[in-house]
C-alpha cells in the first residue's frame, strides 16, 4: 500500500495523529529532500529508510517504487511541505499505481491555499487554483484568460519570493487597478502575514513587502468589495 501523507507547511504541530502513526508503521518513506524531511521525522522520533522522489524523478525510479510495493512493502509519500500532489509530481506516481492496479490511499491534511483563502476574506464558494505560474512563456496569456473567463471566481496561485514583484507587475498590466488582491506569506509561522488591498495600492507599496517565504497570491472576484 502507498500512503500519501500531508506534512506541516511551517508549524511542526500541524500534523495529524493518523499521519504520524502511518509514518511510523510504513517500511519506507518517499520524500522530495531527504535532509529537509529528516528534521520533521527526527522531531517525531520516526526512523525509516528514506528514498528521494521529486520533480526530476524518472520512469525508472517510479518502476523501482512499484517493484517495492509489489514485493510487499508499505510506503509513505510526503513532500517538503503540505499535501503531495499539490504543485509537486505525486500525480505521476499515483497514475502509475492506478495503471498497475496497486492499492493507495490519501490522508487529509495541511495545504497552503486553504488557510490563505480563509485569511484573505475573499469568497470561498467558488475558487480557481493554479499552483505556480509558468516560469517563462505563457504567463500573460494565462492571466488574460483569467481576466476574461474567471470574473466570478477567487483565483489562487503560488509564487516564490524572487518572482513576486514580476507577478505583481504582470497582474497590473492585465487586471484593473481597483481589483482586490491578497498576498499571504509565511503561513503558520511566527511572521505569518496577509497583505490585502487593491492591486494599485499593493503594487505602489511593493517596496514594503518582505520578500521572504513562499507566497500565496489571491485575486478577488471582479465585483468584490
Amino acid at each position: 500500500m502507498l500512503y500519501i501523507v500531508p506534512t506541516p507547511i511551517g508549524n511542526l504541530e500541524d500534523i495529524t495523529f493518523r499521519a504520524i502513526n502511518t509514518l511510523k508503521k510504513v517500511d519506507r518513506i518517499l520524500c522530495e529532500d531527504t535532509r529537509h524531511s529528516k528534521r520533521l521525522l527526527d522531531h517525531y522520533e520516526i526512523k525509516k529508510p528514506l528514498t528521494s522522489f521529486h520533480s526530476h524523478s524518472n520512469e525508472k525510479q517510479i518502476a523501482n517504487i512499484i517493484e517495492k510495493l509489489k514485493s510487499g512493502e508499505n510506503i509513505a509519500l510526503i513532500s517538503d511541505a503540505g499535501t503531495p500532489g499539490i504543485s509537486d509530481p505525486a500525480w505521476a506516481l499515483v497514475k502509475a499505481l492506478h495503471e498497475e492496479k496497486l492499492e493507495y490511499t490519501a490522508l487529509p491534511g495541511p495545504t497552503a491555499f486553504v488557510p490563505a483563502l480563509n485569511l484573505s476574506g475573499f469568497p470561498t464558494d467558488r475558487f480557481f487554483f493554479q499552483g505556480f505560474l509558468p516560469l517563462k512563456k505563457g504567463r500573460q496569456t494565462l492571466l488574460k484568460n483569467w481576466k476574461e473567463n474567471l470574473g466570478d471566481y477567487t483565483i489562487v496561485l503560488y509564487e516564490s519570493p524572487h518572482r513576486i514583484e514580476k507577478t505583481l507587475g504582470q497582474l497590473s498590466d492585465i487586471f484593473e487597478p481597483t481589483r482586490q488582491i491578497a498576498l499571504v506569506r509565511e503561513l503558520t509561522k511566527i511572521h505569518e502575514e496577509c497583505i490585502r488591498g487593491s492591486l494599485e495600492e499593493i503594487t505602489e507599496n511593493k517596496s514594503n513587502i518582505t520578500l521572504k517565504g513562499e507566497f500565496v497570491v489571491l485575486i478577488a472576484p471582479e465585483n468584490f468589495g
